[in-house]
């Protein structure tokens, strides 16, 4: 089975760990821990990653998280629906945004 964490070993990851060694193995312990299971299961926690990822728009995060998912037992199905929560908070962020152009509509009639 792949490893969750194997990001680490990517040519631009090893170098900040060069660069700051310290604080990316603090960053490698939270990651882990974050992620073990607890009062919630890694696979529930990687699907609300999954639909995180996909609202913060980080493809390799992205790609990672549903990796991870699939390896903590998550269905494509599972998958899809996290994915769909990201999409209605999407849209529900744009509805709420309307309230700055409600406003210029209300002040500034002709």
């Amino acid at each position: 089975m792949a490893d969750p964490h194997d990001w680490v070993n990517a040519k631009s990851v090893q170098k900040l760990k060069e660069l700051q060694p310290g604080l990316f193995d603090k960053f490698i312990e939270f990651e882990e821990a974050v992620y073990r299971p607890g009062s919630l299961s890694t696979k529930i926690k990687e699907l609300i990653a999954v639909g995180v990822t996909h609202v913060t728009q980080c493809d390799a995060c992205i790609a990672l998280h549903t990796r991870n998912a699939k390896l903590a037992g998550a269905t494509d199905e599972e998958i899809a629906e996290a994915v769909f929560v990201a999409i209605e908070l999407r849209a529900g962020a744009a509805i709420g945004h309307f309230k700055s152009a409600a406003h210029v509509l209300d002040t500034h009639r002709e």
